[in-house]
C-alpha cells in the first residue's frame, strides 16, 4: 500500500499543474479570435453581405454590442467636413455653460414625430409603403444602457438616404443657423433651438459621440457618426441589425450627462416636453415582479452564487439544505421571488387634447401643448387660446393659440413667403402644415391645428387645397381667431372704462395683455384691414393707437368716438415718423386749441392702412394734413377771404414754377404764419417720403399720384399781415418776392415734405443772415491764398539761411 502512495501523489501534483495552464491557453485562444471578430467589416467585400458569413442571431447581437462599445469613427468610412455655420453651432453648444441640457431629448422626440407624420403622410397614397409587422408600427422608442451609458431613439419614420444624411446633418440653410446663432449671442435663450430646425444639434450638450442609423425604403442602411470634432463620417451599415425603415440614434453620453443613463429622468423629460406627441412613446424600462418558482430551483440558484473559496462550507450547507427541502416540499412546492424584468412602457397616454372637451381641459394642459406644438419652451404661456367644435356642413375641430412674442422674421418677404403655424389633420392623422388657405397671411402668426372629419384621406396635397370645405373651415376659423383677439381685449382691465373691472385682483394677470399682443402683432391687424375686405370693420375695433388725449397709453376708435366733440362728424388724425414729430406739426395748432383729438399714426404701413379705411361707425377719417378740413362755421371766414386776394394772387404767382396749385386762407393755423397741405385724394409728404425711400421705386412714375399741394397762409400772424402791406405797396419789391419764396420753402419743410433744391435754400436763408447783419448782399468770402507755393518758398529761405546742416554732414563724412 505504501509503495503506491508516493507515485500517486507525484502523479496527482503534475495533473494539478497541468490544468491551469491548459486553461489559459484557451482563454488565449479566444481573446485572439475575439479580436479578429472586431475588425469592422470591409464595406467593399460583397455589399449587404453579412460579416464573416454570420447570420445568427446571437452573432447579429455580438457585433451590435461591438459596434455600440465604439467611441471611434469607422476608418472605411467616408469622411466629410461640417459646413462652417453648423461647426460654429456645435462649437456654441459643445461649450455651453447653459443648465438646462433637458432639451436635447425634447427635439431628438420632435423630429421623430415629424419622420412618423411624413410615413403616415406617405401611406395615405401608397399603403405598401409602410411596410409589414414591426415597421407598420408607428412609435417612438427610447432605450437605455446604463453600463456603456448610451442613449437610443428610434423611430420607424421616413428614414434617410446618404444624401439626406449629408445634407440634413452636415449642411443647413442659411438662414436657420445663422438667425439662431445670432439670437443666442443677443440672449442666449437655448430653447429656441427648435424653431430655427437645429434641433438636432442639442445632442451635444450631453454626447461626445452621436451615431445615426438610418434605412429609407430607396436607400441601404446606412451610418451617420462625428464626434463634434469638426468632420462627420458616413457609410454603409453592415454591421448593425437591420432596422427596416427608420432612424436610430446613439448618444454616448457625457461624463458629466450621467443623469440621463436613469430611467426616471427620461421619464421626467418626456412628460415634461413630449406628453401630446402624437405617436406613442414607448421606454424599455425595468420593473420588478414577483415570480413564483420551485423551491428547489431557487435553492440551487442561491447556490451558484456563492464563492468558490467556500466551497466546502456550500457542500455541508447543500446537505442540510437537502434535508430542509425535503421537509418543505411536504409544507409547499414553490416560493415567491422578487425578478426584475424589461417591458417597453408608454410614456405619454394622454388623449389629443383637441379630441377633449374644452371644460375638461385645464389651463396648464393648454399650455403644455402649447409649448409641445410651437417648440417655444421659454416660461411665458401664450396670450390667448380658443379650443372649439365646428358643426354643420363640414365638421371639425381646432385648437388656436395667440403666441406671446412674434416671430423674428414674422414681416420679411410677407408677400412672397408660404408661412403657416397651422397643422392639418383629417381623422386624426396629419396631413399638412403647408396649408396657406386655411388662414389668411395676416394671421399666419397664430399657432394652432384643425382636425377635420370631412375631408377626404386618400387625395394629394394640390387636390386637397381646391377642396370646397377648405373654403368653410377657413371662414370659421378667421371669425374664431377675431373672436379671440377681441376676448383679450374685453378682459384687459386697461382696456375698460368699468373702474369695479380695473380694481378687482382677478384681473392681475390679464392686465396689460392687449397692448402686448398690439406691439407684438399689431401691424398683421393693420395688415387684415388691408387685405380682407369682408372683416374690415371687426378688425378695425381691434386698432390701437395714441392720439392727443390718450396721455401716452394705446386707445381705440371706439374710445375715441365717445370723446368726440358734439357736431363732430369727421375721425381726424395724423401721419408721420414719430409721436414727438407730430405733437409739434402745425397742422394740429388749431385743432388742439378747439379741443379737438387727434390720432397720431406713426407706421409707415399706416399709410397704406388709411387708403382702404374709409370710415368706421359712419364717421369719416379725415387727414388734418390735407385739403377739406373742416371745423365748424366760421363767420369771418369770407370777409379774411376778401381782404386777403389779393396777396393770395400775387404768391400764387410769385410760386409758379413750385408746383403750387393755390394759396389760401388756412383755418387750422394759429402760431405759425403758412403750412402746405396736399390735395384730399394725393399722397402726403410722409407718404411722398416713404415711397421715395422705396429701393426699386421710380419717381418718373410716381410724379401722378404726388398730391397738388397749396399754400395756406394765417391772415392772424404779424409776418402775413406785413407782407400785405408791402404787396400792395409794390408788388413787385425784390425783397417781398424772396421773403415770399423762403416762407414757402420754410412751410415745405415743417410741413414734412423734402426740398427739391436745398442749395436755393440755404443760399436764400445766408442772404437774410447777411441783411440782419448789415452785410452787403455782393460781399464774398476772401480768395485762399496759395499755401503749397508759399510753404515751399519757407523751406528754401530756411536752408539758405542755416548752413549749419551742411556742416554736420561733412563732419559725419570725415567720420
Amino acid at each position: 500500500m505504501n509503495k503506491w502512495t508516493l507515485p500517486s501523489v507525484l502523479f496527482l501534483l503534475c495533473l494539478i499543474f497541468l490544468l491551469p495552464d491548459q486553461g489559459r491557453k484557451l482563454n488565449v485562444n479566444a481573446e485572439a479570435e475575439s479580436e479578429e471578430l472586431v475588425d469592422p467589416p470591409k464595406i467593399e467585400d460583397k455589399l449587404g453581405a453579412v460579416p464573416h458569413g454570420l447570420s445568427t442571431d446571437s452573432d447579429v447581437a455580438k457585433r451590435e454590442a461591438e459596434s455600440i462599445s465604439r467611441k471611434n469613427l469607422r476608418t472605411n468610412a467616408q469622411k466629410f467636413e461640417f459646413q462652417a455655420e453648423v461647426s460654429r453651432l456645435m462649437d456654441i453648444l459643445i461649450n455651453s455653460l447653459y443648465s438646462n441640457k433637458d432639451i436635447f431629448l425634447r427635439e431628438l422626440i420632435s423630429n421623430a414625430s415629424d419622420a412618423l407624420d411624413k410615413i403616415r403622410f406617405l401611406s395615405l397614397t401608397d399603403k405598401e409603403i409602410l411596410g409589414e409587422g414591426d415597421d407598420a408600427t408607428l412609435e417612438i422608442q427610447i432605450k437605455l444602457d446604463k453600463e456603456k451609458k448610451i442613449l437610443s431613439i428610434r423611430d420607424r419614420g421616413i428614414g434617410m438616404t446618404k444624401e439626406d444624411l449629408i445634407k440634413n446633418l452636415g449642411t443647413i440653410a442659411k438662414s436657420g443657423t445663422s438667425a439662431f446663432v445670432e439670437k443666442m449671442q443677443t440672449s442666449g435663450d437655448l430653447n429656441l433651438i427648435g424653431q430655427f430646425g437645429v434641433g438636432f444639434y442639442s445632442v451635444y450638450l450631453v454626447a461626445d459621440y452621436v451615431e445615426v442609423i438610418s434605412k429609407h425604403n430607396d436607400d441601404k442602411q446606412h451610418v451617420w457618426e462625428s464626434k463634434a470634432d469638426g468632420a462627420f463620417a458616413i457609410s454603409e451599415d453592415t454591421w448593425n441589425e437591420p432596422l427596416g425603415r427608420g432612424t436610430e440614434i446613439r448618444l454616448h453620453l457625457r461624463d458629466e450627462a450621467g443623469e440621463y443613463a436613469e430611467e426616471a429622468k427620461l421619464k421626467e423629460l418626456v412628460k415634461k416636453y413630449s406628453e401630446f406627441i402624437n405617436f406613442p412613446i414607448r421606454l424599455w424600462a425595468s420593473k420588478e415582479v414577483d415570480v413564483e418558482v420551485p423551491a428547489d430551483e431557487d435553492d440551487s440558484t442561491d447556490e451558484e452564487e456563492k464563492s468558490e473559496e467556500t466551497s466546502a462550507e456550500e457542500e455541508g450547507d447543500d446537505d442540510d439544505s437537502g434535508k430542509g427541502e425535503d421537509e418543505d416540499e411536504k409544507k409547499s412546492k414553490t416560493k415567491t421571488v422578487k425578478e426584475t424584468t424589461y417591458e417597453w412602457e408608454l410614456l405619454n397616454d394622454v388623449k389629443a387634447i383637441w379630441l377633449r372637451s374644452p371644460k375638461e381641459v385645464t389651463d396648464e394642459e393648454y399650455a403644455k401643448f402649447y409649448k409641445s406644438l410651437a417648440k417655444d419652451f421659454s416660461d411665458e404661456k401664450p396670450l390667448a387660446w380658443s379650443h372649439f367644435n365646428a358643426e354643420g356642413d363640414v365638421e371639425f375641430k381646432s385648437v388656436l393659440f395667440v403666441p406671446p412674442k412674434a416671430p423674428q422674421d414674422l414681416y420679411e418677404s410677407y408677400y412672397n413667403a408660404n408661412k403657416s403655424n397651422l397643422k392639418l389633420y383629417v381623422r386624426r392623422v396629419f396631413i399638412s402644415d403647408e396649408f396657406d388657405e386655411l388662414l389668411p397671411k395676416y394671421l399666419s402668426f397664430l399657432m394652432g391645428l384643425v382636425d377635420s372629419d370631412t375631408l377626404p384621406l386618400n387625395v394629394s396635397r394640390e387636390m386637397l387645397q381646391q377642396h370646397s370645405s377648405l373654403k368653410t373651415i377657413k371662414k370659421k376659423l378667421i371669425r374664431k381667431a377675431l373672436d379671440m383677439i377681441r376676448k383679450i381685449a374685453d378682459e384687459d382691465p386697461d382696456e375698460s372704462n368699468d373702474k369695479e373691472i380695473k380694481e378687482s385682483d382677478d384681473n392681475d394677470e390679464k392686465k396689460g395683455q392687449y397692448t402686448k399682443f398690439w406691439n407684438e402683432f399689431g401691424k398683421s391687424i393693420k395688415l387684415g384691414i388691408i387685405e380682407d375686405a369682408a372683416n374690415r370693420n371687426r378688425l378695425a375695433k381691434l386698432l390701437r393707437f395714441e392720439s392727443t388725449k390718450s396721455d401716452g397709453k394705446l386707445t381705440s376708435l371706439d374710445q375715441y368716438i365717445k370723446r368726440m366733440k358734439s357736431g363732430q362728424k369727421d375721425i381726424f388724425y395724423i401721419t408721420g415718423t414719430t409721436k414727438e414729430q407730430l405733437e409739434k406739426s402745425p397742422f394740429l395748432e388749431r385743432l388742439i386749441k378747439k379741443n379737438y383729438e387727434v390720432i397720431f399714426f406713426t407706421d409707415p404701413v399706416d399709410e397704406y392702412l388709411m387708403q382702404y379705411l374709409m370710415d368706421y361707425e359712419d364717421k369719416k377719417f379725415q387727414n388734418v394734413s390735407k385739403e377739406g378740413l373742416k371745423l365748424g362755421k366760421d363767420s369771418k371766414g369770407k370777409e379774411l377771404k376778401e381782404s386777403f386776394k389779393d396777396l393770395t394772387k400775387w404768391w400764387k404767382g410769385i410760386l409758379a414754377g413750385e408746383n403750387v396749385d393755390d394759396v389760401k386762407i388756412s383755418n387750422r393755423l394759429s402760431d405759425s404764419p403758412c403750412v402746405v397741405v396736399t390735395s384730399k385724394y394725393g399722397w402726403s409728404s410722409n407718404m411722398e417720403r416713404i415711397m421715395q425711400s422705396q429701393t426699386l421705386s421710380d419717381a418718373s412714375k410716381q410724379a401722378y399720384m404726388r398730391g397738388k399741394r397749396v399754400l395756406e397762409i394765417n391772415p392772424r400772424h404779424p409776418i402775413i399781415k406785413e407782407l400785405q402791406e408791402r404787396v400792395v405797396k409794390d408788388p413787385e419789391d425784390t425783397n417781398v418776392k424772396q421773403t415770399a419764396e423762403l416762407m414757402y420753402q420754410t412751410a415745405l419743410m415743417e410741413s414734412g415734405f423734402v426740398l427739391s433744391d436745398p442749395k436755393d435754400f440755404a443760399s436764400r436763408i445766408y442772404g437774410q443772415v447777411k441783411s440782419s447783419l448789415n452785410i452787403s448782399p455782393d460781399a464774398a468770402a476772401e480768395e485762399e491764398e496759395d499755401v503749397e507755393v508759399e510753404a515751399e518758398a519757407e523751406s528754401k529761405t530756411n536752408e539758405e539761411a542755416d548752413p549749419s546742416k551742411e556742416e554736420d554732414l561733412d563732419v559725419k563724412d570725415e567720420l
